[in-house]
């Protein structure tokens, strides 16, 4: 997948809705293959489509999904087994699937067959029930702050050709009803930023500017990925937390 695909992210957020309670499965699928097309789960040599995938999975005891943007040296969001982490950095996305006792781990990849069929092709791996060690959403909120802050009082040491200011004014934040206002504001600033980061290049820099440069893109670039995935993970961490949102009796089939 291109590292800039947000399938996971959306998978997570509009399923995370429907186990929420917040929308219909019919809608959360819905809104995936409106996105980039049919979904398919391979698991076992069989393909299933996604959204009997997932009502499966929630017999099964799904409770939620967890969003995992590694990137090399930094498996974000994993904690094994290896096959499942090392197939999760290729694809620089994953989704990990909550539930009773065990976790399973899908990796989507571009599904083309013939000359009209295009979607979704998600790989189902065993994954570690080890809970992975992600910032809440405060403590990211927080820390991509302070990261913005940083690349910027680095970057305005870095003199190069004026390439123009990209407009970052509007971005979709990609969460799902049901999540917390301040999980929609962090998401919507990583989108904004996460464009910033697109657009950056080293035109007319010199090797010292470069490497300035890249160091403060690159720390903003984690800072950016570890807040996407704590706002994308928010709804269940206010489901769980005392005197969070209760579970409701079952999501909206």
């Amino acid at each position: 997948m291109h590292p800039d695909s947000p399938i996971s992210a959306t998978l997570v957020a509009w399923g995370n809705a429907w186990l929420a309670g917040h929308v219909g499965l019919d809608e959360a699928v819905d809104r995936l293959e409106r996105a980039a097309g049919p979904h398919v789960v391979a698991a076992d040599g069989d393909e299933t489509p996604l959204r009997v995938f997932l009502a499966e999975q929630r017999v099964d005891g799904l409770t939620g999904l967890r969003l995992s943007l590694p990137s090399a040296g930094d498996p974000l969001g994993l904690t094994g087994p290896p096959p499942f982490t090392m197939a999760a950095v290729d694809a620089g996305e994953a989704v990990t699937a909550v539930l009773s006792g065990r976790c399973l781990g899908l990796i989507p990849s571009i599904d083309r067959r013939g000359s009209s069929y295009s979607g979704i092709r998600w790989t189902a791996m065993d994954a570690s029930a080890i809970p992975p060690d992600v910032p809440s959403l405060a403590e990211a909120e927080h820390a991509l702050t302070m990261a913005m802050r940083s690349a910027t009082d680095a970057l305005l040491t870095v003199d190069g050709p004026d390439i123009g200011q990209p407009s970052i004014a509007h971005a979709d934040d990609g969460l799902a009803p049901g999540y917390p206002a301040r999980a929609h504001r962090v998401a919507a600033l990583t989108a904004r930023l996460a464009s910033v980061l697109r657009l950056a290049d080293e035109r007319g820099l010199t090797s010292g500017q470069i490497a300035v440069r890249g160091e403060a893109l690159r720390d903003l670039d984690r800072a950016v990925r570890r807040a996407r995935v704590a706002a994308h993970n928010a709804i269940i961490e206010s489901r769980q937390a005392p005197g969070g949102l209760r579970t409701p009796p079952g999501p909206r089939s």
